[in-house]
């Protein structure tokens, strides 16, 4: 796609002609809106009678079987949508909610909003954290299986495994999954080791994630059940039916200026990233410090994450301008009532991004058990490798993506 001589950084460029100034009204109608789906999801969470996501912990394999099992995808039925979906529903309107207060704090009252943005945050991220832990165990073992290669591990990885279950693993036909393009294969005298160290490394990987997953689990229903919730609860409840503006003279402000206070924070927050680091397949320099036995976080990794922030709230403005109530799925609607295609591919990007690191910080973190196998070692290591690469992966996508011309539908 050809490249603009405009600023690429703007997503409302070559829009068409300004739309109609959306005042406070606007703002106004869109925090009720976001009150009532917050409302409807809490009360259709708590008529599924579920816990914080409906699965909880229950359906976790103990043994290093069950996780290798889900990685080829031979596990449990999954659990009913309908609590998954309520819990993911809940935790959509809590994140609009704070953003869109975050952004348009100063036509609010400023007490009030000080008050609640950290509540509708933390509510959010609570209930986020045990979903983080299953789709981060879930990708971290599907990568196991991939990069192994082979649909079935040794007899002697298999031992805790019972007798049907371990019939019905020297049955299974199933396919092995091929490598993604940017993975390079292990040599034929690496592949024994991978191989030997996979199923223990997913027993570990299982262990590990699925006590994380469970205290989450818990943390979550303590919240649910907390005055604190129910604090917030009750604000919501009072926000669906009346929004407390600052003045009168804020239901006729124009929210432009503060949307696009919050799009120039994205841009320069992209203008600070190694973009043009990023712009190469292979990124050699971002990768030096995977060995490192520093526990803490990648030092590239933090950048990125507030990107992703910036570029959610950014969204969320360009919703409240648009009057509109965009999908979590991560669409991108412009202040005309369109679909900007860029900013739904760069918060993909992103997302991969968050994952992928999140999940090579485990694989590290699981290297790091005391008295495990070399085997199991090589193959956390091997893993981490392969998710710093999926990073990398990730932030070539977002360059791209984000460098090129906007695309309205």
């Amino acid at each position: 796609m050809a490249q603009r001589h405009l600023d690429p950084t703007d997503p409302t460029a070559a829009a068409g002609p300004p739309p109609v100034p959306a005042g406070g009204d606007a703002l106004a109608d869109y925090l009720r809106a976001q009150a009532t789906e917050f409302l409807r999801a809490l009360r259709l969470h708590r008529e599924s009678g579920a816990g914080a996501h409906g699965n909880g912990a229950s359906g976790a394999h103990p043994s290093g079987a069950g996780a290798l099992d889900r990685g080829r995808g031979r596990g449990p039925a999954p659990a009913p949508d309908g609590p998954v979906d309520a819990a993911r529903a809940l935790r959509r309107a809590a994140r609009r909610l704070s953003g869109t207060l975050h952004t348009f704090q100063p036509l609010l009252d400023a007490e009030w909003a000080e008050a609640m943005r950290p509540e509708l945050a933390w509510l959010s991220g609570t209930l986020a954290l045990e979903h983080a832990y299953a789709s981060r165990l879930d990708r971290l073992l599907q990568a196991l299986h991939r990069l192994s290669g082979s649909a079935a591990f040794p007899a002697q990885q298999q031992a805790g495994r019972a007798a049907p279950a371990r019939a019905a693993a020297t049955a299974d036909p199933a396919p092995v999954a091929p490598l993604a393009p940017s993975v390079t294969r292990p040599s034929p005298a690496d592949r024994g080791n991978l191989t030997v160290g996979a199923a223990k490394a997913g027993a570990l990987l299982d262990r590990q994630l699925t006590l994380a997953r469970t205290r989450a689990h818990s943390t979550a229903l303590q919240a649910l059940g907390s005055s604190r919730f129910h604090a917030v609860a009750d604000k919501v409840a009072l926000l669906a039916s009346e929004v407390p503006l600052k003045d009168t003279a804020a239901a006729a402000a124009d929210l432009r200026p503060l949307a696009a206070a919050a799009r120039d924070r994205l841009t320069d927050a992209v203008a600070a990233l190694p973009l043009v680091t990023a712009g190469n397949p292979y990124n050699a320099q971002a990768l030096v410090h995977g060995l490192s036995p520093d526990p803490a976080p990648h030092p590239q990794d933090a950048q990125w994450h507030q990107v992703r922030l910036l570029l959610r709230l950014h969204r969320y403005a360009l919703e409240v301008l648009a009057g509109t109530d965009a999908e979590d799925a991560d669409g991108a609607d412009g202040a005309d009532g369109t679909t900007d295609v860029r900013l739904l591919a760069a918060g993909e990007a992103l997302d991969r991004h968050r994952d992928a690191s999140e999940a090579a910080a485990a694989a590290a973190q699981a290297a790091r058990t005391p008295r495990i196998a070399p085997a199991t070692a090589y193959a956390l290591g091997v893993l981490h490798a392969d998710q710093r690469h999926e990073v990398e992966a990730a932030r070539y996508a977002f360059q791209h993506s984000w460098r090129k011309e906007p695309i309205r539908l």
